[in-house]
């Protein structure tokens, strides 16, 4: 019987490249919102279910995951980047990036974490290299993803003695659509080959989820080759 991963974000994307990754080694459960999206992935990779559900639905969260009893692996991939300027970012933007970047992760985790005790798991966070430095027009996003980082370290510490490894993956622009949404945002021109692709990131969280039990790897920086 193969471990059992939950991939979060699992629709397109960083999300959808991590699944493809750790199919060959894991039976997957495929988290988001997108559920034609969810099946079409499902249907290409064998052992895979769509696990469709809305991370900030607090009710709709506990109902999904009450009947996981076991997990090795939980990724979160999901999340929102709202760009603006602090003068020009209203309280609503500020709520709804931490509800989904840092509320959500934080709710999902603390629910599964009798799953990932059980299993000894690990948990990997996809975060940003916003994570690690804020830049002028990411204030609220770059926020989150502090706040983000703080969990992760938090989660890390406590868990350790129950054996559960927590990672955090920072990678630089990535070639998604979201990354097309915030080149359009700031007026420049798109070039893919500019930026890391969803399934170099996803290598790492293979990495991260494959390290021998000798290693315990807390952090993991990527950025584009082509310094994007």
């Amino acid at each position: 019987m193969k471990p059992v991963a939950l991939v979060t974000g699992a629709s397109r994307g960083i999300g959808a490249a991590v699944a493809r990754a750790l199919a060959p080694g894991h039976d997957l459960l495929l988290g988001g919102r997108d559920q034609a999206a969810l099946a079409a992935l499902a249907s290409e990779l064998p052992g895979s279910r769509a696990w469709p559900v809305e991370l900030t639905d607090a009710a709709a969260l506990a109902e999904a995951t009450a009947g996981i009893e076991r997990l090795d692996v939980l990724v979160h991939s999901a999340g929102v980047g709202l760009l603006g300027t602090v003068a020009d970012t209203p309280a609503a933007t500020w709520r709804r990036q931490f509800e989904v970047n840092v509320v959500a992760v934080a709710e999902l985790t603390r629910l599964l974490l009798p799953a990932l005790r059980a299993a000894r798991g690990r948990v990997v966070l996809v975060n940003s290299g916003a994570g690690l430095a804020a830049r002028p027009g990411w204030g609220s996003y770059a926020a989150s993803k502090f706040a983000l980082r703080a969990f992760a370290d938090a989660l890390r510490a406590e868990e350790a003695a129950a054996g559960v490894r927590v990672t955090s993956v920072h990678p630089g622009r990535v070639d998604t659509d979201m990354q097309r949404a915030v080149v359009a945002h700031e007026g420049g021109e798109y070039d893919p080959g500019s930026y890391l692709r969803p399934e170099s990131v996803a290598g790492a969280v293979l990495l991260a989820v494959t390290a021998p039990p000798d290693a315990a790897l807390t952090e993991m920086v990527l950025r584009p080759a082509g310094g994007a």
